[in-house]
Formats: structure tokens, sequence, C-alpha cells
């Protein structure tokens, strides 16, 4: 059975990069090559179970791109995150090369409250 990491990984260079919005890397974190890029994806959605990009904008000029977007997403603590961001592309033939993501820095929001 396919899962979505196999689906998203038929989209990506066999050499692709995934720079994440956070990290201690001035690009946040890099994972290089299809493995250490899955491994990324699935610490997206391991952090946010219920992670959901909303309102895309998508525009391509050339071998780029950018995808606009607002994240939300629940921490297994409770807590939410609801910001802006966008991913900048780099294409090469018809897969993504680089895949780099950009967010703004607001602190989580408490966990809902029930009632």
């Amino acid at each position: 059975m396919q899962t979505v990491y196999d689906a998203l990984m038929t989209f990506m260079t066999d050499d692709c990069v995934f720079e994440s919005s956070a990290g201690p890397q001035v690009c946040g974190t890099a994972c290089v090559g299809l493995d250490a890029v899955r491994a990324g994806f699935q610490e997206v959605w391991a952090t946010y179970p219920d992670a959901r990009w909303e309102s895309p904008r998508h525009f391509v000029a050339g071998d780029r791109g950018v995808s606009e977007w607002t994240f939300r997403g629940t921490r297994p603590d409770g807590s939410r995150v609801e910001v802006n961001g966008c991913d900048v592309f780099t294409f090469r033939g018809d897969k993504i090369a680089v895949k780099n993501s950009y967010r703004k820095n607001r602190p989580p929001l408490p966990a809902a409250q029930p009632g």
C-alpha cells in the first residue's frame, strides 16, 4: 500500500533537497537525498499530526515556482500553529530538485479549551 510519503517522493529528484523553515542552520534544516527528505516530511507530520496547508496560491516562472499558503497544525501537547508561509521550488525536468520552505515566526497558540 502506497503511503502519503511514497506519493510525495514521486515528485522529487533522486538528489532532492528540502530546506525546512526551522532548525539550527541559516537555511533552517537541510535534508539532502530521498531518504533524508522523506524523513523531513515525516517529522512535520509527527510534530503536527493534523498538518494542513490552506488557501494555496501558486506560480511558476521557468524552472522556479512559488506556493503561498496558510499552515495550520496542532502539536501532540495541544498547542496550535497558524502562520502564513511559502515554498520556493527549483524544478529539474518534471520533478522538484529543491523545496525551500519559509513561514512567519509566530508563537504557538494555546491548546483549545473544551466546551
